[in-house]
């Protein structure tokens, strides 16, 4: 197949040119999807997602291929990007979450599902009751987000839902991210992730690829490619095991697994190699009494916790900086601190740890996001 040139000289590759023609003319909603990958089951999702959701556009809705639920805390007034934008869903979900003084930017690849999303900026944000809009969307790639227009060290949330294993240049996904970030700034994303490194004939299946499968990193990848590019170790959030049920499909794949993880990257320097103890001081609203900030550390208000160095300075030099209070390393502490029990680094040992202790109450970390401290 013909490589084709973007207008701004980026060149498709044959898996971008595949992937094109798989979400914008092969799937028409949903239910066109040949196996479950693209539609894990998430945890339950927070009242307040779910009424934003409700005020989503059904047209949107149809269209939308993620993996998980991608909403990270403290939102409001924030700018956020989202990575393979679709058909919207997230964005317009996103926009009531950040309010008017917020922004969330769209970037997709895919000419008809953009179509899609910008013809209803105006429907929600009339339902919205908004005077302008903060949502916009833009035609480019995730590897090249400067190419598009994007502008380096503006935004303070990067989210991707099931769309970073849909490139075949991960490391330059990751890169360019890290560029558009602002200092202290978070990667939050949902994505697939395959139990070892794939065979050439399962990355070469235009199915498997447009399905989420054939594009998955092995997970020890993803923490290789976040040090090289320079992101703080990867914090998993959550992670539940993807079956196909489809058995052309299983063949093909073999004895290989899959899972959805959600993860969290930040661009704050490495911690010290020292533990410290931190505070949870409250403030953010929906997470008053409990803060679950990974699948290792869930922070009870004023409770003093023992953290590794690599979170306190994720805490202390990101938008949740207001909420924490961090002793340094030989401060003064309480004897009752509280040491957390060691989380699995493996994705696929935490989904069967979730799968036998039943879903929790959070969805990928999600608690609230309406403290107007969070992004100024």
């Amino acid at each position: 197949m013909d490589h084709e040139k973007s207008s701004k000289g980026f060149s498709d590759s044959a898996v971008h040119v595949d992937v094109k023609d798989y979400y914008g003319k092969r799937l028409q909603k949903t239910a066109d999807l040949k196996s479950n990958a693209c539609v894990a089951p998430a945890q339950p999702i927070p009242a307040f997602i779910r009424q934003a959701l409700k005020k989503v556009h059904p047209l949107v809705t149809e269209r939308y291929y993620g993996c998980g639920l991608v909403v990270p805390e403290c939102l409001e007034g924030c700018r956020i990007l989202d990575l393979g934008s679709g058909s919207g869903r997230d964005c317009y979900m996103l926009s009531q979450l950040v309010g008017e003084k917020g922004h969330v930017t769209g970037i997709d690849m895919t000419e008809a599902q953009l179509e899609l999303a910008k013809s209803l900026v105006d429907h929600h944000m009339k339902d919205f009751g908004y005077e302008k809009p903060n949502v916009s969307f833009v035609q480019g790639y995730i590897e090249a987000l400067t190419m598009a227009g994007l502008e380096k060290n503006s935004f303070d949330i990067i989210i991707s839902n099931c769309v970073v294993n849909l490139s075949p240049d991960k490391k330059q996904v990751l890169a360019e991210a890290y560029s558009v970030l602002k200092d202290g700034g978070e990667l939050y994303f949902s994505d697939i992730y395959s139990s070892a490194r794939l065979t050439e004939e399962i990355k070469n299946h235009k199915v498997l690829w447009g399905e989420c499968l054939a594009g998955a990193l092995w997970w020890k990848d993803l923490l290789q490619l976040a040090e090289e590019v320079g992101f703080s170790p990867p914090r998993l959030v959550t992670a539940s095991i993807v079956t196909v049920d489809n058995k052309e499909l299983e063949e093909v794949l073999g004895d290989f697994k899959f899972v959805s993880a959600t993860y969290r990257l930040f661009k704050v320097s490495k911690g010290d190699a020292k533990t410290c103890q931190v505070i949870y001081n409250g403030g953010i609203t929906g997470a008053e009494d409990s803060f679950q900030f990974d699948c290792r550390y869930t922070f009870k208000a004023n409770e003093v916790v023992t953290v590794d160095g690599d979170l306190a300075s994720i805490l202390t030099h990101s938008r949740f900086a207001e909420n924490f209070t961090v002793q340094p390393p030989g401060g003064p502490s309480e004897p009752c601190g509280v040491k957390p029990e060691g989380g699995p680094l493996d994705p696929f040992e935490l989904a069967l740890q979730v799968g036998s202790k039943g879903s929790s109450s959070a969805t990928g970390g999600c608690c609230s996001t309406q403290s107007a401290s969070c992004c100024k």
